[in-house]
């Protein structure tokens, strides 16, 4: 089996020695089976803001590209070079996953009448509509976690947007390995989430 590309990028550094770009029909012509490690975003953020007790949101599953918007874990190269951490996956689509931990950041609050996603038949207030930018860690310059989402707070009375909002943190990674990746992407999306509850906490 052969990757290309793989030793230009191990010579890149200890980082760019743990990114493959797996491709599943390689992985089959190879009888291989890909047995990856598993991540979600453990983050449960301290948000600070106004009560809004009587006010119910609804937090859609976020957009994302394609490339964003699946199990894989993305690392930059370059500013148009991205590839997949190898041997590592989220525990489910990244849309689905963040969607998941906004309505938890959301309900441990404890300052909202009701959050909710679609389906689940809440009288909403307002939207709270998502757009995943960047979840990677980029390798250009000192190896970053980089999270970027824009979000939107969307009237559900009315259909008008009251506010909008591109928010980003860029955490160091620190330590080795695929984990201590893992980890500096969950701090940056901890401040994402708590940034996106408070400055809701704040418009409704």
């Amino acid at each position: 089996m052969n990757f290309s590309g793989v030793s230009r990028v191990s010579a890149a550094g200890l980082l760019r020695a743990s990114v493959l770009l797996l491709v599943a029909g390689g992985l089959a012509a190879c009888g291989g089976k890909a047995n990856n490690d598993t991540y979600s975003l453990s983050a449960s953020p301290l948000v600070e803001g106004p009560a809004s007790s009587g006010k119910q949101i609804l937090v859609p599953e976020p957009t994302a590209l394609k490339a964003i918007d699946s199990e894989q874990i993305v690392v930059r190269l370059s500013a148009s070079e991205i590839q997949y951490l190898a041997n590592s996956q989220w525990s489910d689509r990244l849309p689905k996953v963040v969607q998941a931990k906004l309505v938890q950041a959301f309900e441990n609050t404890g300052k909202i009448g009701g959050v909710g996603k679609p389906g689940e038949g809440l009288a909403i207030d307002y939207q709270i509509v998502t757009e995943i930018r960047a979840f990677e860690v980029s390798t250009e310059g000192a190896d970053s976690a980089i999270v970027e989402i824009f979000a939107k707070i969307l009237n559900d009375k009315n259909g008008t947007v009251a506010r909008q909002k591109a928010f980003r943190a860029v955490i160091p990674v620190r330590g080795s390995g695929n984990a201590a990746l893992v980890a500096s992407l969950d701090s940056a999306f901890a401040t994402v989430a708590a940034d996106i509850v408070s400055w809701t906490l704040k418009a409704i």
